[in-house]
């Protein structure tokens, strides 16, 4: 696999320690409503830029829904030569639940 799959507490670890691009591939009006602090919305021609000149070495983590679309966008970075593609287990709706339970324990 040329992408690896991340849980939401390994990506709260990998946006504090390397500070990935950030990439929200689900629908624009959902990005609106509530996304990742920094998360950039995936349209094509935001690829087609990443693609033609993205810093390759840079870390990229990216989510949609559940975490089923992201997989294909990641395989599609790392087919492009990204060297650090992650995609977010349980996508966005995951990483809430993180958030909610870690609410709920303090």
């Amino acid at each position: 696999m040329k992408y690896k799959k991340i849980s939401a507490a390994e990506s709260e670890k990998l946006i504090k320690e390397s500070q990935p691009l950030i990439l929200d591939c689900r629908g624009l009006q959902d990005y609106k409503a509530g996304h990742l602090e920094d998360a950039l919305h995936v349209h094509e021609g935001l690829k087609e830029s990443l693609v033609k000149r993205g810093d390759k070495q840079r870390s990229l983590l990216i989510y949609c829904y559940y975490g089923h679309a992201s997989e294909h966008l990641a395989e599609f970075f790392a087919d492009f030569g990204f060297k650090d593609v992650y995609s977010l287990q349980g996508g966005y709706a995951g990483w809430q639940e993180r958030r909610k339970d870690a609410t709920d324990a303090a």
